[in-house]
């Protein structure tokens, strides 16, 4: 899979690349050649730094590159370059600011408005310096300084339709930058009449939460004539320009169908769940705080990269330091799958991370390194990167439905408060989302706090609904072969004995005479 941010050139000649894999990606190629675009949206959403990896692009390809700064000084450019680790050798840079044009013009005596003057001049300028350089791409910051001279959208629409047929009758790929909201508000905003004109149009935006990183995301409006994909895209700007993080979508053509099983490595589990989990599928491994759900995933990653297999464990809420030393402590020796490359943890900030990027991450683990088993430490902590509610479950659909259809083991890892609800968003339902659903609880008996499970949900074949002990200690992670029948509502949260003559029974030992225990 290509980086999101790494440049590409390699693409049909009617298209240019945009220096971006994930924008590409979602264009489809890049943009339309021998046409005009519009990237538009508001001051620091990035659009100098997607118009310069443009460029650079062209450069490195060979090809002859322009940029007219009419908001921008030279200095200005190279210090953005610098902070990107990029030399603008290869790029002409013209600056044509209007103080020079006003300087130019001050001496001269006319009827006419100066703006009128200094449009005419402007356009003038920049029409020479195209036919002087002959470049294969051009970017223009900013479109907003034309619409500011016109006076009007008539004049405003007039002057961007001789400007794209002077760049298209020169072969020019143009790229031209916009304020959104526009700068002015003629007769309409100058960035909407531009939209008509322009064979491509991407919306860039950016937003501040209550707490963390600022996130920005983008939108390609149209591409006449060309297949894109829709919707918003996550995107970041880190050194070395902009990662775009294509927005996930359904796989056209063969979709995993085998379901092979994969087991825990501890027997009285394994037969619990009718023989294992399938790959293609997903599992909900649902509890309180404390009950062993991160156990119990780390436990299937083991016995999965132990079997030859790989897997990609991405932690929200604890550190990859501890999660390796609760495994040791429970008998689960994750370093050796570690070293060899079968197994790898990603430690992610909910502040930091958004759901594109988290969902290209996974990609990423699936794609290159062939993972077949992903561990989501905890859903809860994944819930806590989005901005809006109302797109949990719409969102962590579209993952795990990806996940699904490349055969890969989806075991996702809930903090439960009530029955069905995550965390601190009661109104969320997580259920459908899976296939698979395991509940870990808590109870009290004879004075200690003890551990059950039980496979609520399977929907590939028949499995046990009985409720069995989970032991946890340093000997390893076991599995009781005899169901808890001393209790009734155990799941509840609020277990009553069925016999209250009858003490408490462990089935302990039943777990330690079973054949297969987790012990690395």
């Amino acid at each position: 899979m290509i980086p999101p941010g790494d440049r590409t050139t390699s693409l049909g000649e009617g298209q240019a690349n945009s220096g971006i894999a994930g924008l590409d990606a979602i264009l489809h190629g890049g943009f339309p050649r021998e046409e005009m675009h519009l990237v538009q949206g508001a001051s620091g959403t990035g659009k100098t730094t997607l118009a310069l990896q443009f460029l650079l692009s062209g450069a490195e390809a060979g090809e002859s590159v322009l940029y007219i700064t009419l908001a921008q000084t030279r200095r200005g450019l190279e210090a953005i370059a610098r902070s990107h680790g990029w030399s603008l050798e290869g790029v002409t840079v013209h600056d044509l600011s209007l103080d020079d044009l006003a300087e130019h013009l001050r001496a001269d005596q006319t009827v006419l408005r100066t703006a009128d003057v200094e449009l005419g001049e402007l356009t003038r300028h920049v029409r020479e310096v195209i036919e002087k350089t002959q470049p294969r791409r051009v970017a223009l910051d900013s479109i907003g300084v034309i619409g500011l001279l016109a006076g009007s959208s008539a004049r405003y629409h007039r002057e961007v339709v001789v400007l794209r047929q002077f760049l298209v009758a020169r072969r020019c790929t143009a790229l031209f930058l916009g304020e959104w909201p526009a700068e002015t508000e003629l007769e309409g905003a100058p960035n909407s009449e531009f939209h008509s004109l322009a064979s491509c149009v991407i919306h860039m935006e950016h937003t501040a939460p209550d707490y963390g990183e600022v996130r920005r995301r983008l939108r390609v409006i149209k591409v006449r004539g060309v297949p894109f994909r829709s919707g918003y895209h996550d995107f970041r700007i880190r050194t070395g320009g902009l990662e775009v993080y294509p927005r996930l979508e359904s796989r056209h053509g063969e979709e995993y169908a085998d379901f092979r099983r994969i087991q825990s490595g501890i027997a009285s589990l394994d037969r619990l769940l009718g023989g294992g989990l399938e790959q293609g599928t997903a599992c909900l491994l649902i509890g309180p705080s404390g009950a062993g759900k991160s156990t119990l995933a780390a436990v299937y990653a083991y016995a999965a990269a132990q079997g030859g297999g790989a897997v990609a464990i991405f932690l929200f809420e604890e550190r990859s330091e501890t999660f390796k030393a609760r495994a040791i402590g429970v008998g689960i020796d994750l370093l050796p799958q570690l070293d060899s490359g079968r197994l790898t943890i990603e430690q992610l900030n909910p502040a930091d991370i958004t759901p594109g990027e988290f969902a290209h991450r996974v990609r990423t683990a699936v794609e290159d390194r062939k993972a077949n088993v992903v561990v989501i430490d905890s859903l809860t902590g994944y819930f806590n990167t989005m901005g809006d509610v109302s797109l949990l479950s719409v969102q962590m659909h579209e993952l795990l439905n990806f996940l699904s259809v490349r055969g890969v083991l989806t075991l996702v890892v809930v903090t439960q408060e009530g029955f069905m609800s995550v965390g601190s968003v009661p109104t969320v339902d997580v259920s459908y989302l899976s296939d698979s659903i395991i509940a870990v609880r808590l109870f009290e008996a004879d004075g200690c706090i003890r551990r059950c499970l039980a496979a609520i949900k399977k929907r590939s074949g028949e499995h046990d609904t009985t409720i069995r002990e989970l032991f946890i200690d340093a000997e390893g992670v076991r599995v009781g072969d005899a169901p808890l029948r001393q209790f009734r509502s155990i799941l509840s949260g609020v277990p009553e004995p069925t016999d209250p003559a009858e003490g408490w029974r462990s089935t302990e030992g039943l777990a330690r005479s079973d054949e297969g225990s987790s012990r690395g």
